[in-house]
């Protein structure tokens, strides 16, 4: 049975977009979740959705919980988690407003904790395609389908934050081959494989960072402009991709087998 796992919000946990939802508390053994868990059925398919930086976004991304909110959506019964996450594009042909769908991921983040397997026990696990390629077509299909302005691969590069980046850096991440970068892709991606889980995660586009000279540099209160814009966008594709997910048995539920020692 599948059960999709929705991390980032997006309004995903409005109650006018679910079904039957509740609000669930869920202590795991790595604490709490960056939120409480709004469970419920989305176009006849259950759902669960964490905010990732808390309802009131009050969590910086450092802060985050990510081991929690894996565990957490893993105990709930997920088999595969849908992420939402605004980015700042490295790319000219990447604009504000488009949507990225993920397909590799460079972790410049440092304090984070990103594994689950800390003592006792070591997982080298394989993060070669560290996003779900079955679920990445189905939502390049279905973009396809909505008419929405996509890109369908990019590689996002994570930073520690919370502040935005030097022009300097800004173009170094573009010389790694980088076509957007946040804050919070990594280590979440590492936790839903070690988890067993499909991860897939989609993209907006909200700025061009600061490497763009003719652009001003990017503001917090820019991107919740154009989030606000787009958010509509995001939501559809989720709405429309959920129903078509399949609980066929993937490469990501079973890396973990080969991964621990």
């Amino acid at each position: 049975m599948v059960k999709i796992g929705i991390i980032g919000g997006s309004g995903m946990d409005n109650p006018n977009l679910l079904e039957n939802y509740e609000r669930v508390d869920v202590m795991t053994p790595f604490g709490q979740p960056s939120s409480s868990v709004t469970t419920g059925t989305l176009n006849g398919v259950e759902v669960a959705v964490i905010a990732r930086h808390g309802r009131k976004h009050q969590i910086m991304p450092t802060n985050v919980n990510n081991r929690a909110n894996i565990w957490a959506l893993k105990e709930l019964g997920c088999t595969h988690i849908l992420a939402t996450t605004a980015v700042g594009s490295l790319k000219e042909e990447v604009r504000p407003g488009e949507l990225v769908i993920l397909d590799q991921l460079i972790d410049k983040t440092h304090f984070r904790k990103k594994t689950f397997y800390t003592s006792n026990q070591v997982c080298h696990i394989s993060l070669a395609d560290p996003f779900c390629e079955k679920m990445r077509k189905l939502m390049i299909q279905t973009a396809q389908e909505l008419a929405l302005p996509h890109h369908a691969q990019g590689t996002v590069v994570t930073i520690e934050g919370p502040r935005f980046s030097t022009r300097a850096e800004s173009k170094m991440f573009q010389m790694y081959g980088a076509d957007v970068i946040n804050m919070s892709t990594a280590p979440e991606a590492t936790l839903a494989r070690e988890a067993g889980l499909c991860y897939a995660s989609i993209a907006m586009s909200t700025d061009y960072d600061c490497w763009k000279m003719t652009e001003e540099p990017v503001t917090w209160e820019e991107i919740c402009k154009v989030m606000k814009l787009n958010a509509d966008n995001v939501t559809n594709l989720i709405k429309a991709v959920v129903p078509k997910i399949q609980h066929n048995q993937c490469e990501c539920m079973d890396a973990i087998k080969t991964a621990l020692i």
